[in-house]
């Protein structure tokens, strides 16, 4: 049986991986170990964090929905059961756009969360 040869696919991989670390310093950019290790490691944040915006988004909407409700004399939770008991299925981030932007129609849907 003839032995295998590596042919083109290390190089290809290298490329990859030296196509991805560009910009880091030092030997991070121009080393194979170093920069495949800098390059995994910048995936796995990338991962982590895609999915720490999503949790940082809704602490964001919350604080803001909880601010325009209390200027209107309910608590943020008090508000949203008002919400779910009078039907007005909104999510967070339309009613925190809502509290920014459309003071009015927050005081609306804050009155009928009260009632």
């Amino acid at each position: 049986m003839p032995k295998v040869k590596t042919g083109s696919v290390r190089r290809q991989r290298r490329k990859r991986i030296m196509k991805h670390s560009k910009g880091y310093r030092g030997g991070r950019n121009n080393l194979k170990r170093s920069a495949t290790e800098a390059v995994e490691k910048g995936w796995n944040y990338a991962y982590a964090h895609r999915r720490a915006r999503k949790r940082e988004f809704r602490q964001l909407w919350i604080a803001r929905i909880n601010a325009a409700a209390r200027m209107h004399g309910l608590s943020y939770s008090r508000f949203m059961n008002g919400l779910k008991k009078s039907g007005i299925d909104l999510n967070r981030k339309v009613l925190a756009d809502l509290a920014v932007h459309d003071e009015a129609g927050f005081a609306r849907i804050a009155a009928l969360a009260k009632g």
